[in-house]
């Protein structure tokens, strides 16, 4: 649905409830719209949209690999090093910094 339907033009989509009360875009504003655009290959679009999922997309599509299709079993020092504490720490600290700067900007 999200490939053929355009969150921009298309109202069903949901409005995010942050940004509703607040008038402050959270991190994850503009995800479905990246995501739109990811699926119709535009990236430079999608960044735009929210750089964050551009960014991340690929992080997330590892780490689906690693859990649920064996890649743990090939690459079995790949989970402990790219998802440790440390790196949810860096991953938390980048999103409140996206957060702050994409409204402060």
């Amino acid at each position: 649905m999200l490939y053929h339907l355009n969150p921009n033009v298309y109202p069903i989509f949901p409005k995010c409830p942050f940004l509703v009360i607040t008038g402050f875009e959270c991190p994850g504003c503009g995800s479905q719209r990246a995501l739109h655009q990811l699926l119709h290959l535009n990236v430079a679009s999608a960044f735009i949209q929210n750089p964050l999922v551009v960014i991340y997309l690929p992080y997330i599509i590892l780490g689906i690999y690693l859990e649920y299709f064996g890649g743990n079993k090939i690459f079995p020092h790949v989970r402990n090093t790219l998802y440790g504490k440390w790196t949810a720490t860096l991953i938390l600290i980048s999103i409140i910094l996206f957060w702050l700067g994409r409204n402060i900007f």
